[in-house]
């Protein structure tokens, strides 16, 4: 079996910007441009476009702030963060506290959550009791 030999195609600079600038220009789609130079690679053009156009045609976000709201933005996330860590460590305590009570009511054989209820000293009495 005989191999194949593969063509490589390497494109001039110039050749590169004419076809960028006919996008820009001219409102030349990618595809459009592909079929009409007959070029194959699906990223070929937009890698030219990013290394020799005017950037218009890539996507970019721009954020436009105060002079302190980046501070405050920082702050916040600050105590974002900070909350984030207190609730993971309330959580942590509160399971800790009911594998306590569990071990607890298997240790005692009781419930310790009932027997916690506020009790009343032998010296009073509700009315109940008085009656």
């Amino acid at each position: 079996m005989a191999k194949q030999q593969r063509t490589t195609l390497r494109y001039s600079i110039s050749f590169k910007q004419k076809v960028v600038k006919e996008i820009e220009e001219e409102g030349l789609t990618f595809s459009e441009a592909m079929r009409r130079y007959g070029i194959k690679g699906g990223q070929t053009i937009q890698n030219w476009a990013a290394s020799f156009g005017k950037n218009n045609l890539l996507n970019k976000i721009v954020r436009i702030e105060m002079k302190g709201e980046k501070d405050r933005v920082k702050e916040l996330e600050a105590e974002v963060k900070k909350l984030k860590i207190a609730l993971a460590d309330a959580t942590l305590a509160k399971d800790a506290l009911e594998t306590l009570v569990e071990i607890v009511n298997e240790h005692y054989q009781t419930d310790v959550k009932k027997n916690l209820e506020p009790q009343q000293s032998s010296g009073h009495r509700n009315k109940k009791d008085a009656e």
